[in-house]
């Protein structure tokens, strides 16, 4: 059977081991049931996330109009430092933004390669970790909006990364780190005003990935300069579907193309 739509990233759920699902307009696929099987996934055209045409893609699945005009792809969403729903003043769309920054985060410390600090609303958890790749994670402070929480990050950063090495972590080349060692380190750093907010009593949260054969150098599927592609799937881990020849496909870098995947069963 094929399967044809516009990818979005990957749904997921922390099960004992992490299922994956890609999600179409009229189905979906359980990947983890392909692992050790052969897939076609063949480009077909785009379709933006945001107006829906074939344009193309210019940035997390928006083409280049929507990219500068929707308010989910506004600065403060990759720097939540820079958030302002909390003094009423608007970037692009002042609803939206109200809705999403005012309302409680996460600043959390995850290790996929090594320990990094990162920022993510509550109801994104463990989710956001999945994404990354993150094999453990820890929550250390819980923030009332998007500002506190990215201020703390900003704060942070300048002690451990706020960056995941991405063929690192899919080579599972892994630094062992005690997160709770970690937390307790950088507390004295928090802003003074996030500080009411640092969780005191924590436990680390541990994912287990659907892996049977990391590979030793990844290569990265560019759907544009290889249109088709068939391989034997080997494994699934933050947003990247592993392949037997070392090929890797992000397909969270990949939203707003239309593909049409084939398993071979």
């Amino acid at each position: 059977m094929n399967y044809q739509g516009v990818l979005t990233k990957m749904k997921t759920e922390n099960l004992d081991t992490v299922q994956y699902f890609l999600n179409f307009d009229s189905d979906f696929l359980h990947l983890n049931n392909l692992l050790d099987k052969k897939i076609s996934i063949r480009f077909k055209n785009y379709q933006c996330l945001g107006c829906g045409a074939d344009k193309k893609i210019f940035r997390q699945g928006y083409c280049y109009d929507c990219f500068y005009k929707l308010p989910q792809t506004a600065d403060w969403v990759i720097r939540p430092e820079l958030s302002k729903a909390h003094l009423g003043q608007e970037e692009r769309d002042l609803e939206y933004e109200k809705r999403v920054q005012l309302q409680p985060h996460i600043v959390y410390l995850a290790n996929s390669s090594s320990i990094k600090v990162g920022v993510t609303r509550k109801e994104q958890i463990p989710t956001r970790w999945i994404d990354q790749g993150a094999h453990e994670a820890l929550e250390i402070l819980e923030a009332p909006n998007r500002y506190l929480a990215g201020i703390t990050e900003v704060a942070l950063k300048a002690y451990v990364s706020d960056k995941t090495n991405w063929r690192a972590m899919l080579k599972n080349d892994l630094k062992d780190e005690d997160l709770l060692v970690w937390r307790d380190k950088l507390k004295p750093f928090i802003p003074s005003e996030a500080q009411p907010y640092f969780i005191e009593n924590n436990k680390e949260t541990h994912i287990r990935f659907p892996v049977l054969k990391y590979p030793e150098k990844p290569i990265t599927l560019n759907l544009e300069k290889t249109p088709q592609y068939t391989g034997i799937l080997k494994g699934i881990k933050g947003q990247y579907l592993i392949f037997e020849d070392n090929t890797v496909f992000n397909v969270r870098s990949n939203e707003g193309y239309v593909v049409e995947i084939k398993p071979e069963i």
